[in-house]
């Protein structure tokens, strides 16, 4: 997947921005708006959507390896972002590289509050919920991804109330 060297990413960075939001809230709408956007003006990104639809390797490693790659990472918190264990488990993984890489994160607030990811309230305390019900005793997921919306919350971005 060879770029050219007038739109290609620095050396040290396969992608200019990694997209991480819940497919089914927004990739239809809002997220494939914005990466057909960074698209025509030659921002390299990489998004889940674009991967499943090619057929590329959808697994987390993957994933992994493109956050890893990329300069800059865009969180979408939607309504159930929390509710996906695989968001989740990205989230760690996004928060870990901006202190480990100085990846600048920038987190989207799409129709959500971001006191309510903060303080874990609405779909995201109702979510985080579920999943400690759902996890083995002894399992700190749970509290690793409680961790991470916090941390995310407290990122200056961007609040978004419509798809406008």
């Amino acid at each position: 997947m060879a770029a050219s060297s007038s739109s290609s990413p620095s050396s040290s960075w396969t992608y200019h921005v990694y997209l991480s939001y819940r497919i089914e809230d927004t990739h239809r709408g809002f997220t494939s708006h914005l990466y057909n956007a960074l698209k025509q003006r030659g921002i390299h990104s990489f998004t889940k959507g674009v991967a499943v639809e090619k057929g590329d390797d959808i697994s987390a490693k993957s994933f992994f390896q493109a956050i890893e790659a990329s300069q800059i990472v865009l969180v979408i918190l939607s309504r159930n972002y929390a509710s996906s264990r695989y968001c989740l488990n990205e989230l760690v993984k996004i928060m870990e590289c901006r202190r480990r890489l100085a990846q600048l994160v920038m987190p989207i607030f799409y129709k959500v509050d971001s006191s309510d990811v903060r303080h874990l309230q609405g779909t995201y305390g109702e979510a985080m919920k579920r999943h400690e019900l759902r996890l083995e005793s002894g399992n700190d997921k749970a509290l690793r991804w409680s961790e991470a919306l916090r941390e995310i919350a407290n990122v200056t971005g961007f609040h978004l109330t419509t798809d406008r």
